[in-house]
């Protein structure tokens, strides 16, 4: 029995073919580039960032719209029914949906396309599950270079809903125009366990699951969150976040929910803000990649990986203080004090 033929190697595209291929709304080059820059390969990262440049000149003009929420506020249903409304609108969408990483496998345990369905099977929609492979704030480190390669694809909104869990959740600020906060009502003293960090950046907080019984509740803690904010020094001087209520199951409220995002970005517009945080969010993301890739490096290197066990060791056994062993690890890398 002879053994089965293996499947032939798909062709790579050019760099041309890839930038022609989203430039076009292909869908499929679209995925095979967003792969490319997602790719570790030190030689497909020179050809993403090839193709990047290409497709600089034709992003920047989708609304970026980050969602975040403690697992089960329900982000992902309100994110189907406002995509849904969306395309009613004649918009053209595209979500990034953030996945912990699967400890076992590295891949994406949650399947948001499975989440949202009915949205993932409309043309005008694209979604991509993509896992957090660790980064901070549930954020895959290529979430910002997919987000450009949707914008040059003629998507003019992306919404990039996050994990929802640990501090550093804050981090997704840094790459949209308009924050979206979810919270819940009836779980107890609502204003348990709000991080100060997270509302210092939020720019808008919306109390989901506003339906039923649960529209009093609702109330509430639309009330008690307002109340909060008002403690709170607001990130821009040109838009106090307002909290709203909403239904992301019924679509109660989600229309609201929407012209309230757009006003924001009105507001930051007319202001000049809204040019001004784009170029400090390009170079808070370019020292943070340097940042990255410099600790990379310092690990990577043989002097360091040569020293490193006995100096963990030594700060682990109070023999050496953590300052004096970072000093003789940056030593080793080639940099001294």
């Amino acid at each position: 029995m002879s053994a089965p033929a293996t499947p032939p190697r798909r062709r790579q595209l050019s760099i041309q073919e890839h930038v022609q291929g989203v430039l076009d709304h292909d869908r499929a080059v679209l995925a095979r580039t967003i792969t490319l820059i997602e790719s570790n390969n030190p030689r497909h990262r020179r050809k993403a960032q090839q193709v990047l440049v290409e497709l600089l000149p034709h992003t920047g003009q989708a609304h970026r719209v980050g969602v975040t929420g403690v697992p089960g506020v329900g982000k992902s249903t309100l994110i189907e029914n406002l995509g849904l409304l969306l395309l009613e609108q004649g918009r053209r969408l595209a979500v990034l949906a953030i996945d912990p990483t699967s400890s076992l496998r590295g891949g994406s345990i949650l399947g948001d396309k499975t989440r949202m369905s009915r949205l993932a099977a409309d043309d005008r929609a694209f979604i991509r599950p993509s896992p957090t492979q660790g980064s901070l704030g549930g954020v895959h480190r290529k979430t910002r270079e997919t987000m450009l390669i949707c914008e040059a694809a003629g998507y003019d909104v992306v919404l990039v809903e996050t994990v929802g869990v640990g501090q550093s959740e804050i981090e997704v600020a840094d790459m949209v125009d308009t924050y979206l906060v979810l919270m819940l009502a009836g779980a107890g003293d609502e204003l348990q366990g709000i991080k100060k960090g997270i509302l210092e950046v939020a720019d808008l907080i919306a109390v989901n699951k506003a339906d039923g019984e649960n529209v009093p509740a609702a109330r509430r803690a639309r009330r008690d969150y307002a109340n909060a904010l008002r403690l709170i020094h607001p990130r821009s001087e040109h838009w106090s976040p307002p909290v709203l209520t909403c239904s992301g199951l019924s679509g109660r409220h989600l229309d609201r929910l929407w012209e309230t995002v757009q006003s924001h970005r009105d507001a930051l517009q007319q202001s000049g803000e809204f040019t001004a945080r784009r170029q400090q969010q390009r170079l808070k993301w370019m020292w943070a990649l340097v940042e990255q890739e410099l600790m990379a490096r310092l690990r990577q290197h043989p002097d360091v990986q040569q020293r490193l066990p006995e100096l963990e060791d030594g700060v682990l056994q109070d023999r050496i203080t953590p300052t004096l062993a970072a000093e003789r690890l940056l030593s080793a890398f080639g940099l001294t004090p």
